[in-house]
């Protein structure tokens, strides 16, 4: 009965712990910072809202080693096989070929525009969209995928649930900025990046990925 009760307590710490860490997680990465600073007034305004989007990586990095005591292996830094880059890049051309479909067939045929919120994005300097692009691959791959897909798969013991779920915050986190027709652009891209995810369990291949379809779509 003491080793049961032992076990029950952990088990409750564990949990706590994983709920502690998810909230951190989608929570944090959800929380509208880029409205809150008014982002677009100028460089300095996207600097502070980056740089609080690394702060919250590095709280996320340390949160796991730390509080809950586990490597970071356990959020998707395995050490990638050669495979992991082709497949990643073929990821990204895949994603780029499915946006392609949604932007160049879809929006047409349903009247739908993304123009404004992209002439925002292209007014940024090149340099900082630079750096905007690779802490996006950067830090929605270990948030959305390298935490929440593990993290919720432990919970609620079905890869489904936890990359639907993990999915379904990415797409809506998306909404506060691009409008409601970027679900459908956030959620194809995101589905393919979590089943990649949910494929190779490497989030460097994840971050490639993701870098890839932002770079060609923000940055060519």
């Amino acid at each position: 009965m003491v080793a049961s009760t032992a076990d029950v307590s952990a088990r409750g710490r564990s949990t706590a712990r994983i709920v502690g860490g998810l909230l951190l997680a989608l929570g944090g990465i959800s929380l509208p910072f880029g409205a809150w600073l008014d982002a677009f007034a100028g460089p300095g305004h996207l600097i502070v809202d980056e740089l609080i989007y690394w702060g919250l990586v590095a709280a996320l990095l340390l949160y796991v080693v730390k509080v809950e005591q586990r490597p970071l292996a356990s959020v998707g830094f395995r050490r990638p096989g050669w495979k992991e880059w082709p497949l990643a890049l073929l990821t990204g051309v895949l994603i780029i070929a499915c946006l392609a479909l949604i932007y160049e067939v879809i929006f047409p045929a349903l009247h739908w525009s993304e123009s404004q919120p992209l002439a925002q994005v292209l007014k940024i300097p090149f340099w900082l969209n630079c750096l905007i692009v690779v802490r996006a691959a950067v830090s929605e791959e270990l948030l959305f995928r390298g935490y929440a897909v593990e993290r919720l798969q432990e919970l609620t013991g079905s890869r489904f649930v936890a990359g639907a779920l993990s999915c379904t915050v990415f797409a809506l986190d998306h909404v506060s900025y691009w409008g409601w027709s970027h679900v459908l652009v956030a959620g194809v891209a995101g589905a393919i990046l979590t089943v990649f995810y949910l494929w190779r369990r490497n989030v460097w291949a994840s971050m490639l990925a993701h870098f890839i379809v932002d770079a060609t779509l923000l940055l060519g």
